[in-house]
């Protein structure tokens, strides 16, 4: 795979995982645009984290029309002309779904989204994060953001098996599944070397980077 043809390149995570300082990274490498979620945006996380079967709808439905949001104007502005390194897969709302919402909650959000159809582009390339839960939750701990420590142990469970599920059968982009337990993405350029090179050899839709597993 040839990076410099890439014009949409998404990395993909559950909470913890990194894929923010990767897309910085590459972005800055790539000499990309950069298309970020911002969770800091939307009003109902806070309470989120701290009573989930309450704020767990206004809260999913925020994040998907910021998402849609983000998209279309995207779409509007070049239409992905210019190459783009963004954190977030629009799929990723309905893995946050899956696992937040209560049964009849689910089925009215899917009544909404279905309501807010957006043709979603197709990523040239995704950068999926593989990690434990147990270094989830080691991570999201150390980096004392005071508003994630209310996340559960259990919530992030079921987001990291509901985020290996859903690759497990993804295949509308080609995929790179990276073992980010024993590399540095954030900080070490000689990992991120690592890991360009490593794209730039794929020749099938799905390949896995692992990087000092025994």
């Amino acid at each position: 795979m040839n990076l410099e043809r890439c014009r949409y390149i998404v990395i993909e995570g559950p909470i913890g995982a990194g894929k923010t300082s990767l897309a910085r990274n590459m972005a800055t490498r790539l000499n990309c645009s950069l298309m970020l979620e911002q969770p800091e945006a939307n009003p109902f996380l806070e309470k989120f984290y701290e009573d989930t079967p309450r704020y767990a709808l206004p809260t999913q439905l925020f994040f998907l029309l910021q998402r849609r949001q983000q998209l279309q104007s995207v779409q509007q502005k070049n239409g992905f002309s210019q190459s783009i390194v963004g954190d977030f897969l629009f799929e990723k709302d309905q893995l946050f779904a899956d696992v937040a919402l209560s049964e009849l909650e689910h089925g009215l959000y899917q009544q909404i989204r279905e309501q807010m159809f957006l043709d979603a582009p197709v990523p040239d390339l995704v950068i999926y994060l593989q990690v434990s839960p147990e270094i989830l939750i080691k991570r999201i701990r150390q980096r004392g953001n005071a508003l994630e420590q209310y996340i559960s142990e259990d919530y992030l469970r079921r987001l990291a098996e509901r985020y290996m599920q859903f690759f497990h059968a993804y295949d509308r982009a080609p995929v790179m599944i990276v073992n980010s337990e024993h590399i540095d993405l954030a900080n070490s350029i000689a990992d991120l070397d690592l890991l360009l090179a490593r794209i730039d050899q794929m020749r099938s839709a799905r390949e896995y980077f692992n990087v000092g597993v025994n």
